[in-house]
């Protein structure tokens, strides 16, 4: 196996390199995507400093894991604010850190990229050996995989990682044939809750567009971006992503591009959006000039709801976070990540609480399940 290298710009790997890694067409493990992040100043300021691990014979790429350098927890969706106030309390530094995941976005994925040609056991530990071996050497707290997939994880756990389960909200297709046909699988009342939310937007006026990146136009992106800055600045602060960032995305992925625009008076006002890969539909941001009673769950729901029935995708990922959703036909999902702990003691003090929160948040899911919209023949 060759040596492994630490590359702090994806741009010097060039993009017909990446395509030979298995990636599973996730548009967030796209070389647009993660380079993208860095080329359009993304993650300056944003305390995610860029550490991959690569794995390279000769002119040829063997394998990547995305890696970065964090000084704070901020944009990972795994929430370990507990762990760092220990660390701070037993005056010891959580920061710096190490985690493998997509910056600003808690989508499942491979997180050990392994070219299709050469897809090896080998391959994979090395890379996680790597990721390791930088944390022990450069004495950083722990190594983080955040929301790998079901491959991965189970590579992670065979190899020392500590599990932990966090929950997420996803639609699932059953092969419905349009909207109605979704509804019609609802209890009554949920049903007419839906509908009657659906009704109110409508009567407001509001004509929404549905577009991939190909009819994306640049007003219309920076129109987006002004909505999408709204959000931030009033939950979060600064925005994360850059206009050009979007705007290079669509133009890169345009197929798997969908932004959701909606017009009043002939101005727009809210938009959404989200990405695909073959089977899912992402629904990622949102924002609005005008506050509209359900238009959020209109643009960030039913519209994606309806583009995942239209184009047969199996999944809508809607994300961590908001049990208001169950009503609207999502369900809970439990979500995986991975943890190295370097310090002994904190590493047998993790593992006691991961033992306890695991049971914690199965009973959770499992509580929330009970709470499902559909008919009971289907739950």
């Amino acid at each position: 196996m060759p040596d492994w290298r630490v590359v702090n710009d994806l741009a010097t790997i060039s993009p017909e390199k990446w395509q030979a890694l298995e990636f599973h067409n996730n548009p967030f493990l796209s070389y647009p995507f993660l380079s993208g992040l860095e080329k359009f100043n993304c993650l300056a300021n944003q305390n995610w400093e860029s550490s991959h691990v690569v794995i390279e014979d000769k002119d040829e790429l063997l394998g990547v894991l995305p890696l970065y350098i964090k000084r704070d927890s901020y944009g990972e969706f795994v929430f370990d604010w507990s762990w760092a106030e220990a660390y701070q309390q037993a005056g010891r530094n959580y920061y710096p850190k190490l985690v493998s995941a997509i910056p600003f976005t808690p989508v499942a994925g491979t997180r050990l990229l392994i070219n299709k040609a050469h897809a090896s056991d080998v391959i994979n530990k090395t890379l996680l050996e790597a990721a390791l071996t930088l944390m022990e050497e450069n004495h950083y707290s722990s190594t983080h995989f955040l929301f790998p997939d079901e491959d991965n994880i189970k590579i992670l756990m065979n190899n020392g990682g500590l599990k932990r389960l966090t929950c997420q909200f996803h639609w699932f297709n059953e092969n419905y044939r349009d909207f109605q046909d979704f509804t019609d699988s609802l209890t009554s009342k949920k049903r007419k809750q839906i509908l009657k939310e659906r009704r109110d937007v409508k009567k407001s006026g509001i004509e929404i567009e549905r577009l991939n990146g190909n009819d994306i136009s640049s007003a219309q992106w920076k129109m987006f971006y002004q909505f999408y800055c709204r959000t931030f600045y009033s939950k979060w602060g600064e925005p994360r992503l850059t206009l050009d960032f979007f705007e290079a995305l669509g133009k890169a992925l345009p197929e798997q591009t969908l932004l959701i625009l909606a017009k009043m008076n002939k101005q727009y006002i809210a938009g959404a959006f989200a990405m695909s890969d073959t089977n899912t539909l992402y629904g990622r941001h949102w924002g609005c000039s005008v506050y509209i009673p359900c238009l959020h769950f209109e643009l960030c729901y039913y519209q994606t709801i309806e583009h995942a029935i239209e184009k047969q995708l199996k999944r809508l990922d809607a994300g961590v976070q908001g049990e208001h959703k169950l009503a609207r036909g999502f369900r809970p999902v439990a979500m995986p990540s991975a943890h190295w702990i370097r310090e002994d003691d904190f590493r047998n003090a993790i593992t006691n609480y991961l033992e306890k929160e695991t049971s914690m948040m199965q009973n959770h899911i499992s509580m929330l399940e009970t709470h499902l919209p559909f008919k009971s023949e289907l739950l």
